[in-house]
């Protein structure tokens, strides 16, 4: 007689957590027992869609002639190095005393994907409900065991998770496998990965484009305060030498009158709590953190330490009835800096215009802390700057706004008026949570001055006037931060363009899109219009997966394109680098989730695009060039090797990929230059191997292991005195939090 509920988790450490809550405590083969539970997980995914090699003899050679790949019924395998857990959960969804089966994966449309295709691979019929929850707390457990929902609530997620999956082999698998064997390169494209990489070719060619102009400004300085001249259409910038010259020697040894005066109440709302995207763009722009970094800190404090809510959101607001639990999120952050903050709150009524609207919340709300106190301790660096960063939002957004006065004054000297601005705080507000740091994580720049008391009709001496000289900047490369903006919102980037026709919204798209007109409808509701590259859950991997390729690369915080990446988007079909094209795929994919379209309808046109991108591309007469190609041959093919440039440092690559050889040539390590304390560079081979720095600095790396064998003895003595002071050695975090009540 079935009497037992299995419980299937996404990751291990998630599923200890909900078996300590359901009071499982005895192990199993891949699982924990307990009276009514049985929780057992996956390891990220344990199925996935097969290879092309497995539809046939066919596809084990790329070759031209042999595409597209167009299987109609896609098949699903056990992933190898994960097949021992999938018999594990395989064998106990047989059990005969298991009768209904709760999906814990996370909860989101890539969560319902990992679960359905394990249980879909076991050929499981047994009745499924769904845990359905937005932080690891026990509390939040308990109560989504509580009011646990059936599982063919969400059948239209899976559907379209299914839908993505088989879109992405589609066209992916077909387009890599076409480029690579027109061109003879490692070549990889995708429907996301292939327009993100466009964003970047493009806004390097603007800034190649770009010619500066130098530009004069005539400056007034007076007691206190400087004006910039402007003309009578507001234009302070001049092209000319002379010009500006001209106006500062009119104006030279005249008086000033202050010919108005207007002073203006102004108040800033609080910016709106986090989502994934939000949340990586700050975490990139205050500490430099990747998105992919990020990411995983953030997914560890909310599974390992449970102090935030699900990061995997797009949603920067909460619905009314987590609203209860905002004191006692609140008490759980009043510790340290946040505390006088969190107690003036709780001390109270709380303010949420600003942080709920049920309209706007999707899945899973913001990220917010949980009710857990921090052990902050425990935290890594990356773990609590993230941390920081979403407490300080929080307390933010239920802060007051900031108020301020904005004051603006025009001074004339004889025929020229010249301009300043100034603020006047009020109330900081929520601005008073971030101290000197803005609410974009960045350092405050004044953007106005502080003004002296004036009153109209005033007169006034300039103690100078200044000639400043600039020249005008090409636009930004992007960063990070930028990009995962640009991701968000590619209907700025793409030049998409709204319309409104007979009540109904539409997108318009430039290019040819799919079906006969290139627009898809979308929802009336304007809260779920905007549609993006990836989701938030995977514009990191996205980003990564650029780099990985050496499509892109970081110089600082910037990201340039590579000569690679430059070729790829010129030689791809037209249609896959527009990011207008698939952000409609990502809408359509919305649709398939909320039940408005059918996932086969939306994969049967996936399959005449990927067959329209191959004749596309083989036809073509585009050139793809080895520029990075060097005279040294590959011991194995005997092709000329390519000189690439990785993360950790510079490599030389066969371009058969068949072969596959590769050889480092030099690679950044963690040591540290005795000189200057940059990282050192490790190049050559065998006794030849050698240190190098960009201050000049060389060292053989058997004279550095020399040496820091050397440095070993030492350290063990500092580490042994160290355990004889511990009680008065504190680490840094630790005096930080040092006798606080947390």
């Amino acid at each position: 007689m079935p009497n037992k509920t299995l419980v299937l988790a996404e990751k291990p450490s998630v599923a200890r957590e909900i078996a300590r809550v359901l009071g499982c405590r005895q192990s199993g083969p891949g699982c924990l027992m307990g009276g009514s539970y049985i929780v057992t997980w996956a390891l990220g995914h344990l199925v996935t869609l097969a290879d092309p090699e497995t539809y046939g003899e066919t596809y084990k050679q790329w070759r031209l002639e042999d595409l597209p790949m167009l299987p109609k019924n896609m098949q699903l395998v056990v992933i190898k190095e994960t097949g021992k857990q999938f018999s594990a959960v395989s064998a106990l969804l047989r059990r005969a005393d298991v009768g209904d089966v709760v999906i814990a994966t996370d909860a989101g449309r890539e969560g319902e994907l990992v679960a359905r295709w394990i249980l879909q691979k076991a050929g499981c019929k047994k009745p499924l409900r769904r845990l359905w929850i937005s932080s690891q707390t026990d509390r939040a457990i308990r109560d989504g065991f509580a009011n646990l929902r059936p599982g063919r609530e969400y059948e239209n997620l899976f559907h379209a998770a299914r839908a993505r999956a088989e879109a992405d082999w589609l066209v992916g698998l077909n387009i890599t496998r076409a480029l690579t064997c027109k061109h003879g390169a490692q070549l990889s494209a995708g429907r996301v990965q292939t327009p993100t990489l466009t964003l970047i070719c493009r806004r390097e060619e603007e800034i190649l484009r770009f010619h500066p102009k130098e530009y004069f400004t005539v400056r007034a300085q007076f007691e206190g305060f400087d004006a910039l001249y402007q003309d009578k259409q507001k234009q302070s910038r001049f092209f000319e030498p002379a010009a500006a010259e001209a106006v500062a020697k009119a104006c030279e040894g005249k008086g000033a009158t202050v010919a108005e005066l207007k002073r203006e109440y102004k108040h800033q709302a609080p910016p709106a709590a986090y989502d994934l995207t939000e949340l990586q763009r700050d975490a990139n722009k205050t500490y430099g953190l990747s998105a992919k970094q990020t990411l995983d800190a953030t997914q560890r404090l909310y599974e390992i330490h449970k102090i935030v809510t699900y990061p995997r959101t797009d949603s920067r607001y909460i619905p009314e009835d987590v609203v209860p639990t905002l004191p006692e999120r609140l008490r759980a952050i009043a510790f340290g800096s946040y505390a006088e903050t969190a107690r003036a709150l709780l001390r109270q009524k709380l303010s949420t215009r600003y942080l709920v609207n049920n309209a706007k919340v999707t899945d899973h709300h913001a990220i917010l802390p949980t009710e857990e106190h921090p052990d902050v301790v425990r935290l890594s660096r990356a773990e609590a700057q993230v941390y920081d960063l979403i407490v300080r939002r929080f307390l933010a957004v239920l802060s007051a706004p900031h108020e301020y006065d904005d004051v603006r004054v025009r001074l004339q000297i004889g025929q020229h008026s010249f301009f300043a601005r100034g603020k006047s705080v009020r109330q900081p507000g929520w601005k008073a949570v971030y101290g000197n740091w803005d609410d974009d994580g960045d350092r405050a720049e004044e953007e106005t001055q502080s003004l002296p008391a004036l009153r109209q009709g005033q007169s006034l001496r300039a103690n100078a006037l200044r000639l400043q000289s600039g020249k005008t900047k090409p636009p930004a490369r992007y960063t990070e931060a930028t990009l995962l903006s640009a991701m968000e919102h590619p209907v700025e980037e793409a030049g998409i363009r709204r319309q409104e026709t007979g009540g109904e919204q539409e997108i318009g798209i430039r290019e040819q899109g799919i079906g006969e007109t290139g627009r898809t409808p979308l929802t009336p509701n304007p809260s779920a219009l905007p549609p993006s590259l990836g989701t938030p859950a995977t514009r990191a991997d996205i980003i990564e997966k650029l780099f990985d390729s050496f499509y892109m690369e970081r110089r600082g915080k910037e990201i340039v394109p590579t000569s690679k990446g430059r070729q790829l988007v010129k030689i791809a079909p037209p249609s896959l680098t527009s990011a207008a094209l698939t952000a409609q795929w990502e809408q359509r994919l919305a649709n398939i989730a909320n039940g408005r379209e059918r996932a086969e309808t939306f994969l049967e046109e996936m399959r005449r695009y990927a067959a329209a991108l191959v004749s596309e591309a083989i036809a073509s007469d585009a050139k793809y060039v080895h520029d990075n190609a060097t005279r040294e041959i590959c011991p194995d093919c005997g092709k000329f090797l390519l000189d690439v440039t990785g993360k950790k440092g510079r490599m030389l690559v066969c371009p058969d990929r068949d072969c596959g050889y590769r050889k480092n040539v030099s690679m950044i390590t963690n040591a540290r230059c005795p000189e200057c304390h940059k990282k050192l560079e490790l190049r050559g081979e065998g006794d030849k191997k050698s240190f190098y720095c960009t201050c000049g600095y060389r060292e053989k790396a058997s004279a550095f292991e020399e040496r820091k064998q050397s440095a070993g003895a030492n350290k063990r003595e500092t580490q042994r005195f160290l355990e004889s002071q511990k009680d008065e050695a504190r680490t840094t975090l630790g005096d930080l939090f040092q006798g606080l009540e947390l």
